[in-house]
């Protein structure tokens, strides 16, 4: 169902072929991907719509990396036959907007964590890398070149809730899809913030642009009192085309949803914060991390945590598909006050249904700062000498949910040692206090420094953990310097898998 549900989510972007037989194109599927004219400007130029969908609630099947010292956030590998190389999305993409947030110049692990927030679907904007870098030479590095909705222009997300009148709408005639919607006056439709004249994109989750009128009829059938629907009003159908972009779900906004998620900010007191985290499965059959046994008067019960309550965040961060461990992890991290994002059981029935995050619906809430969210805090002061490392310290590292370290590694083979080139916000490494810049002295009790360096380092994600690394702070600017003059072959434990 959810393969089949991706597909029509889809289906909007994918291009009709006309055969022309004076053309003589005998594969028109590749001759529509592949042999696009890189001459014309606006090809060249212009951004793509990614709709893509998790697959058995695993991942979108691409991964990203931020190179060292640059604001760019690549998709350096897709992984075959998955949603992400379905709906096109490709080796070297840049990525410029996450469900119409801009994050040219934000900071990779805010990237990170919009994608992460998204949950079962996201819309992203990527650029060709040889388009990016035409557009970055033309017109510097500080502009926008991603195209985005105008304010308030988004589509609506909006429940239903039938009265004496019904749900107060009715549907424009037609043997199939799309449908427009017209509405009764004060009816309840228009009450549930459905604008006039709208498209109806989604019923109760379920695409229905390609449905026929007696199977659009049975599904609202089927729902009863109640119904939610996602909806484009005409400005933003107006806008979307202009775009060429998709009336994508992840860019709703929500009117009158019968269930929210719901920030806890609580402070640990003399006797804990009075909770108990425990890892099951959840209403739709998937493993999640729940609040159990919540101690009456202690911190947790305070802060307005319920029994049963699942775990969506912490500290803001989405913590779906983390194992137990991690996530204990995560929680620790924060110390004496924690903020977690909790949904209770009819929320989690809810936005299950609809396949969106409850972390896209979060109405101005306070969420403590992570101390994980950050790279930035992570990077070493400047030294005298870039080529001197200073101290030393050992790391223990246990892989995370997706059995990575969290990190990644250049070699140089003419310089005096390997590298951290990046750490995923979060992860194993992070928590470990693995640094951007740190110099590896020592991997599980072997000195670095020779001839055998990468074959050992090719055996580490076969090793039994935890891994043992010795490092050493180098300086962040000198390290820059020195591996552009370099010929450094970048190599990863974990790459950031999305």
């Amino acid at each position: 169902m959810e393969a089949t549900a991706d597909l029509r989510d889809t289906a909007a972007l994918t291009l009709k072929f006309k055969f022309n037989p004076r053309l003589g194109i005998d594969n028109p599927v590749l001759s529509l991907a592949e042999d696009q004219d890189q001459s014309d400007p606006w090809n060249l130029r212009r951004p793509r719509f990614c709709l893509l969908s998790k697959e058995e609630e695993k991942s979108f099947g691409f991964h990203l990396q931020q190179q060292l010292g640059k604001a760019d956030h690549v998709v350096c590998r897709v992984d075959p036959g998955s949603s992400a190389q379905r709906h096109g999305l490709r080796e070297g993409d840049r990525i410029l907007a996450v469900n119409n947030k801009n994050v040219e110049h934000e900071d990779y692990a805010m990237v990170v964590r919009c994608i992460r927030a998204s949950g079962p679907r996201v819309l992203l904007t990527v650029l060709a890398q040889h388009a990016h870098d035409v557009v970055r030479a033309q017109q510097g590095s500080d502009v926008f070149c991603c195209p985005a909705l105008g304010p308030e222009v988004r589509p609506r997300l909006c429940h239903i809730v039938k009265d004496e009148g019904g749900f107060g709408f009715s549907i424009t005639h037609g043997n199939r899809g799309p449908f427009w919607l017209v509405l009764s006056s004060g009816g309840a439709a228009e009450r549930a913030g459905v604008p006039p004249g709208a498209r109806l994109l989604e019923v109760n989750g379920v695409c229905v642009e390609k449905f026929t009128s007696n199977q659009l009829s049975r599904k609202l059938s089927q729902s009863g009192d109640q119904v939610t629907l996602l909806v484009a009003g005409p400005e933003v159908e107006e806008q979307c085309h202009q775009l060429g972009m998709p009336l994508a779900a992840p860019l709703a906004e929500g009117w009158a949803l019968p269930a929210k998620p719901r920030c806890l900010n609580i402070e640990k007191g003399p006797q804990g914060f009075g909770f108990l985290l425990r890892e099951e499965k959840g209403l739709d059959g998937r493993l999640g991390q729940f609040l159990w046994d919540v101690d009456p008067g202690l911190p947790a019960d305070k802060a307005g945590m319920k029994a049963g309550d699942r775990l969506v965040a912490v500290a803001g961060e989405s913590v779906d598909g983390l194992g137990h461990e991690e996530t204990v992890s995560r929680i620790r991290a924060q110390g004496s006050c924690v903020s977690l994002i909790v949904v209770d059981p009819e929320a989690d029935r809810f936005f299950s249904m609809v396949r969106l995050s409850p972390l896209l619906f979060l109405e101005n809430t306070e969420i403590a700062d992570s101390p994980l969210a950050e790279t930035k805090d992570h990077l070493v002061e400047d030294a005298a000498e870039p080529s001197d490392t200073v101290g030393s310290r050992q790391c223990f590292l246990y892989p995370g949910a997706g059995g990575g370290y969290g990190f990644r590694l250049c070699f140089v083979a003419s310089g005096p040692c390997l590298f951290i080139s990046q750490v995923t916000p979060g992860g194993s490494a992070a928590r470990a206090g693995l640094q951007m810049g740190d110099a590896i002295l020592e991997v599980n009790g072997y000195p670095v420094g020779g001839d055998s360096d990468l074959d050992r380092l090719q055996q580490l994600a076969e090793a039994e953990p935890p891994l043992c690394l010795k490092l050493a702070a180098r300086n962040l600017q000198g390290l820059e310097a020195w591996i552009s003059s370099e010929s450094g072959k970048d190599w990863s434990l974990a790459a950031e898998l999305l």
